[in-house]
């Protein structure tokens, strides 16, 4: 099993920690980035398509919430599931930039803030 690291290459498009989820730490996703079976991730597909690293780098919508893509049906379920709130994790990648987003993550453990 991999180790929790701080890479900022780990946050996903939108804006959840691969570096600290279990799936990647077990080596059964390659994560966000590099998980060619996503292609049906609309925020992925989005941010591909503009050259963008995760959603915080958005030049398109001055919020997430005003994002049609970002908050479709699946990542609304997705979020009421697990109490996840991507738009915080969005909102401190802007605030603090990828590296210490990454870092707070990792030291953490969380692979996205709780609502």
């Amino acid at each position: 099993m991999k180790e929790v690291t701080a890479d900022p290459k780990l946050i996903a498009y939108c804006g959840l920690y691969c570096g600290a989820c279990r799936k990647y730490l077990n080596e059964q996703c390659p994560g966000c980035a590099n998980n060619q079976k996503a292609s049906w991730c609309k925020v992925r597909s989005c941010n591909m398509e503009h050259g963008y690293s995760s959603c915080a780098a958005c030049q398109l919508k001055d919020s997430v919430a005003d994002c049609k893509d970002y908050n479709n049906f699946m990542s609304k379920v997705f979020g009421f599931i697990f109490r996840s709130d991507r738009a915080a994790c969005i909102a401190m990648i802007k605030e603090k930039g990828p590296e210490e987003y990454a870092r707070f993550m990792a030291d953490s453990g969380m692979v996205t803030i709780k609502r």
